[in-house]
């Protein structure tokens, strides 16, 4: 199990200098967004050569790509809005593999038309599963051609706001292409510890064969986000339920601020030792 970060928690003038950074703190991979190489998070179009150097630079630090943000808001009220984002996901598609990966991570969205990560209440309606799986049919159609990964989460605030959903997502696409990005914290806000620990185990238990990546991140006792090891997540039990499918993917850090990496970084590494 590599330990990885995101690669935008570091501001750089340069997408080396992030890598750099990176590799300084002691990680072994990161998830990169192309807004650390000067571009927008979804964009139009890549400078030729861009990707080649992103892997070149890469591979100096012996660091791994865990996967390439490719989030957009699928469900996006206006439909143009979907069009776009599905044009930029594809440009992403194109070229995840000369950047080193061949995962791309998702937004399920949700009908909010100014903020794809804020609740709305016709999330749960039949209107927006039929939109997620088709705006998910058309990425996937993409993936195809180029054999890249894409990868949902469960986000409270989304479509898929549980692993039962995810798991039926999956049941209902059938594509080997669509794997899970299995972040803990985004199960729930308030909980008991046996209500945590019991929602890391069916989430585990339902998607563990398609988990690809886990982020990490903390959840406060008033259900506000904090950085791993700062809230109530309980990270041996997970791990050690990781551990249970085989999991040798990569635990990802994020939400949180470069001065807090050192911190979190080691408290996941003890985590990682206590569990074995």
């Amino acid at each position: 199990m590599r330990l990885g970060i995101f690669a935008k928690t570091f501001t750089r003038n340069h997408y080396a200098e992030v890598i750099e950074a990176v590799k300084q703190y002691g990680f072994d991979s990161l998830q990169f967004n192309m807004s650390c190489a000067g571009l927008p998070s979804m964009p139009d179009v890549i400078p030729e050569g861009l990707p080649e150097s992103i892997h070149q630079s890469l591979q100096e630090k012996h660091l791994g790509m865990s996967a390439l943000s490719g989030t957009y808001n699928m469900i996006h009220p206006d439909h143009s809005k979907r069009r776009q984002g599905l044009a930029s996901l594809g440009v992403l598609i194109r070229h995840a593999k000369s950047m080193g990966t061949s995962n791309i991570t998702l937004c399920t969205g949700s009908k909010d038309p100014y903020d794809m990560w804020k609740a709305h209440p016709e999330n749960n309606s039949s209107q927006s599963w039929l939109d997620l799986c088709n705006s998910l049919e058309n990425a996937l159609s993409l993936a195809e051609l180029n054999q890249v990964h894409l990868l949902i989460e469960t986000e409270l605030s989304n479509v898929i706001n549980s692993t039962l959903k995810a798991k039926k997502l999956l049941d209902e696409l059938q594509n080997c292409l669509l794997k899970i990005v299995f972040d803990p914290a985004n199960l729930y806000e308030i909980a008991t510890a046996d209500e945590i620990q019991d929602m890391i185990s069916e989430g585990i238990e339902l998607l563990g064969d398609r988990i690809e990546i886990v982020h990490a991140k903390d959840r406060l006792e008033n259900g506000g986000f904090a950085p791993a090891g700062k809230g109530n997540l309980p990270y041996p039990f997970l791990i050690n339920k990781l551990k249970e499918i085989s999991f040798n993917g990569d635990l990802i850090l994020h939400g949180l601020s470069e001065s807090e990496v050192s911190q979190a970084r080691h408290f996941l590494q003890q985590s990682i030792f206590e569990a074995s």
